[in-house]
């Protein structure tokens, strides 16, 4: 089974999830709890797709220039600086870091 094949199942499940989501009843979703699991899910899959997406290369995990990057990234969004500026500052956190040759 391939990656392909793995994405297109988890695509396929999502969209069924989605779907019986509509069959719910508004009252159970405006509960604390579920609301809850909704909210930390979605921060899961978002920290999930961020770590797979700077993390992996060809199946394996790699340390490259993108780490201190995301790492930079976290620490700014922490410090609540604006988004753009946490763009432009990681990118060139990665552009250093190959520039001088460290993490290629």
């Amino acid at each position: 089974m391939t990656v392909w094949h793995i994405v297109l199942i988890a695509s396929i499940a999502v969209l069924g999830l989605k779907l019986v989501g509509y069959a719910v009843p508004p009252s159970v979703l405006e509960r604390p709890t579920p609301a809850r699991v909704a909210n930390l899910l979605t921060v899961a899959l978002l920290a999930a797709l961020t770590a797979t997406q700077t993390l992996e290369r060809s199946g394996e995990i790699v340390l490259d220039a993108r780490v201190p990057a995301i790492v930079l990234a976290a620490a700014l969004f922490a410090l609540r600086v604006p988004f753009i500026l946490v763009v432009l500052a990681a990118a060139a956190c990665a552009a250093l870091v190959r520039l001088l040759g460290w993490m290629s």
